[in-house]
Order: structure tokens, then C-alpha cells, then sequence
């Protein structure tokens, strides 16, 4: 069985020659667990990063993000993004990056990066496609 480990490390599977993905979790989120199940039963070799502990910078977060919607890396659920109506009154690009930074709990997750592509949230079709 996988276990968690630190920052570039991957989890051991016996025998799995699987795609290698970067997998960016909070280890006690129930969305998290389900991805991590999910691709590694599909032989994914996963290399961890807990966003609580090893928090994403700004310029992680920028180089993440990229030319997608960057309002789609907002997690919904979070108490922050629900006070401050950020639904109906999206922040800008640099002050949402700035507020991920500082509170990782606002990033929707996972966020699984593998072969130049990103897959946000437990999305079984996207990441049959990685």
C-alpha cells in the first residue's frame, strides 16, 4: 500500500510501471483520498505534495494556473470563497493567486499535474485522459 511521503518522493508500488503524476493534496480530504484510490488502482506512480504543510507560492501558483481560467482553481466549498461571495464577485487573477498562497484550504483539490496537463478535483475523466 502507497503511503504519504514528502515533497518529490513517490509512493512504492510493487510491480507498477504506471504514468507518473504529481499529485497536490490535503492528506484528510475526502475528494483527495477518492483521486488517490482511484489513480492508484490505475497504476499511477504518484509523487505527493501536502498544500497544508508545503504550501503552493505565488509564482507556483501562476506557473500552475498558466492561460486557464484561473477562477476554475478556486474551491467552491472553501468558508473563505463562500464569505466573501467570490461566485457572484470573482476576484482578480493576482488577488486570487495572492489568497491561495496564503490560504491553501482555497484551492480546489487535487491538483494532479502529469504530462504537462492539470486535473483539478476528483474528475475520473480527466485524469483518464492523462
Amino acid at each position: 500500500m502507497a503511503s504519504t511521503t514528502t515533497k518529490g518522493s513517490a509512493a512504492k508500488r510493487p510491480g507498477s510501471a504506471g504514468k507518473k503524476a504529481r499529485f497536490l493534496h490535503k492528506p484528510n480530504c475526502t475528494t483527495c483520498r477518492k483521486a488517490r484510490s482511484f489513480m492508484e488502482k490505475r497504476g499511477f506512480q504518484l509523487y505527493f505534495r501536502d498544500l497544508a504543510k508545503e504550501r503552493l507560492s505565488s509564482a507556483e501558483l501562476e506557473k500552475l494556473i498558466g492561460n486557464r481560467d484561473y477562477t476554475e482553481f478556486l474551491n467552491s466549498r472553501n468558508e473563505l470563497f463562500r464569505r466573501k461571495k467570490m461566485r457572484e464577485n470573482p476576484p482578480s487573477r493576482k488577488e486570487a493567486i495572492r489568497m491561495m498562497a496564503k490560504e491553501p484550504n482555497l484551492i480546489r483539490r487535487p491538483v494532479v499535474v502529469a504530462g504537462g496537463r492539470v486535473v483539478l478535483g476528483f474528475d475520473e475523466e480527466g485524469i483518464a485522459r492523462l
